[in-house]
């Protein structure tokens, strides 16, 4: 028999008054309700479409309704939490069946609040340092295999989870091998269920997951986004994300110099390919990995928009842009978004694989280092150079130029400057 009460909770309730409470409890499967037992992390990893949100929005339900006062609500940026945690429609607001029990969010103060007084408050993973001082009965994370500073804000919130008879979390993903999925799964007091798209197909739209398998399944991003599997990085990967995760630095040092790298796409719309856009630093011997503003499907303009905004958000002094697709009009259009430094254009000699060796070479001698979690840019470079690899590395191939514009001399890369 599951066990359905709350780690905590004083004993298991009559069933009937449960399922009056809970109706999600006639329709859920057996993935989406807190393990038995007791333990201090509930990590449920799944596909996309998984059930994961409403999951975690029900568990909070429970938790608040057996007397947890205060609940912490985190999630990759504040957007996030406010639009898929709250408001979405599998959101803690989207659910509640009863008026009883219907919370109301207080948007300035960043907090849900039930009608039995228990409050849910807001944090951002781009933000660790807000979990200082407030402390909670129970958390709810969502997709934290996405937060920017994951390590940060896990070890301030456990120092936070001190209420209650059993302060706990439950962290929604859908997982990566990052350092902190590495370090939930081998957490002693963690337990782990996984679910599969496949398993929440009658939630989903129509022919929504027939054409998700058919693209992407036995792939390894389709293990990953639709099986839910924490896959490690593939043979042959010029970029390993152990060594990533080893060199990752929570706090950047006083940078001497400052760029923006841009790859720019040779067509525009949906089927073309993305725009890398990113954005490094170099203090001492060592680079710094500041940003990812990459994007695909953007016209010439909206790609040159969200370059210049990077510029003028790290500071950079230059920007360096492929003109292999472009010429001089990639200049032009950089300039005409009102970029505010000098745009430097170069041209590729060798293939994409051959360029990044010696930036694969820095990576590995652990002289570049990450500001935070860059997930698509970093998905992208553990795949690059592996077996089965299909696509433009758009985001690698600008992370290429940025760390050769700061730490490699021209022919180290085989680029020629226009």
């Amino acid at each position: 028999m599951k066990d359905w009460t709350a780690a905590g909770a004083k004993g298991q309730p009559d069933l009937r008054e449960f399922v009056e409470y809970f109706p999600f409890l006639l329709t859920c499967r057996e993935a989406q309700v807190n393990p038995p037992g007791h333990w201090r992390t509930w990590l449920f990893q799944g596909g996309r479409g998984a059930g994961k949100t409403r999951a975690g929005a029900e568990w909070v339900r429970w938790r608040v309704i057996n007397g947890a006062g205060r609940v912490a609500l985190v999630g990759p940026t504040l957007h996030d939490v406010r639009e898929v945690m709250i408001h979405g429609e599998s959101g803690l607001m989207g659910i509640e069946p009863e008026t009883r029990w219907r919370p109301v969010y207080h948007a300035t103060r960043r907090m849900l609040e039930y009608t039995n007084g228990a409050r849910a408050y807001v944090f951002s993973a781009e933000d660790p340092d807000s979990l200082r001082g407030p402390q909670f009965d129970a958390s709810w994370c969502d997709e934290a295999a996405a937060w920017h500073y994951a390590d940060a804000t896990w070890d301030m919130l456990q120092m936070a989870l001190r209420l209650g008879t059993n302060p706990s979390a439950l962290v929604t993903t859908t997982p990566r091998p990052t350092a902190l999925m590495r370090r939930l799964h081998a957490g002693p007091d963690t337990v782990v269920t996984q679910s599969t798209t496949r398993e929440n197909a009658d939630h989903l739209a129509p022919g929504f997951l027939s054409v998700m398998e058919a693209a992407y399944g036995g792939t390894r991003l389709g293990r990953q986004e639709l099986d839910g599997q924490m896959v490690e990085d593939p043979e042959g990967a010029l970029f390993l994300r152990s060594r990533i995760d080893e060199t990752r630095s929570g706090i950047v040092p006083a940078l001497w110099d400052v760029v923006v790298a841009v790859d720019p796409p040779a067509t525009s719309g949906a089927a073309a390919d993305a725009c890398g856009i990113v954005a490094a630093g170099r203090a001492g011997n060592d680079a710094y990995v500041l940003g990812d503003a990459s994007a695909q499907g953007l016209r010439p303009l909206d790609w040159a928009g969200r370059a210049v905004a990077l510029v003028r958000q790290v500071g950079a002094r230059e920007v360096i842009a492929e003109a292999n697709q472009g010429g001089e009009m990639v200049r032009q259009v950089l300039e005409t978004a009102g970029c505010p430094v000098p745009v430097r254009l170069v041209q590729a000699r060798l293939s994409k694989r051959a360029r990044a060796l010696p930036v694969a070479t820095l990576y590995e001698q652990g002289r570049v280092h990450h500001a935070g979690q860059l997930g698509a840019l970093e998905d992208e470079m553990c795949a690059f150079g592996a077996e089965g690899f299909t696509g433009s590395p758009d985001r690698v191939d600008a992370l290429v130029w940025a760390v050769w514009a700061l730490m490699l001399d021209e022919a180290a890369v085989g680029v020629r400057q226009l």
